[in-house]
């Protein structure tokens, strides 16, 4: 959703491109200049500086303001379209009767359940997975569930 024209960023403020052209462009951009109308508040444009050392110009109604919990909600629902596809491989590949391909793909669906849990504190069950919801369903994948250390994230 386009940023309102009551809305307006500031310097340090973070923000997404809604319609990406670049592979940079889909990362969380940093608001570094903007230039506002002379006689009102409102912005001609916003300068963004991307993680990879890009800069843009853009104008309001082609960018969203989006803060680091968002970018955190988006990775668990991608960390979560990533599960389902890896556990449908790798039942896939163990009917395929390739054990070789099943095993490196149950490696790989491991590490993603690790990754999940340590960095972000999300369980990716297994249990749940069978014909639940989409991959941006959370339900889909599991609820929170407990850090190792006992906390909830």
């Amino acid at each position: 959703m386009p940023l309102p024209s009551s809305e307006r960023l500031g310097l340090g403020d973070t923000a997404r491109v809604d319609q990406p052209e670049h592979a940079f462009e889909y990362r969380l951009g940093t608001v570094t200049d903007f230039r506002l109308d002379s006689f009102t508040t409102w912005v001609h444009w916003y300068r963004l500086r991307f993680p990879t050392g890009d800069e843009r110009t853009y104008t309001p109604d082609r960018i969203t303001a989006c803060g680091r919990d968002d970018d955190r909600a988006t990775l668990v629902t991608h960390l979560g379209a990533a599960f389902r596809s890896l556990a449908a491989a790798c039942r896939i590949g163990h009917d395929y009767g390739d054990d070789e391909l099943s095993a490196a793909i149950l490696f790989y669906t491991a590490s993603l359940i690790d990754s999940a849990r340590n960095r972000l504190g999300v369980t990716l069950d297994p249990a749940r997975l069978a014909n639940r919801g989409t991959a941006a369903d959370p339900a889909a994948f599991g609820p929170v569930a407990p850090a190792p250390d006992g906390s909830r994230s």
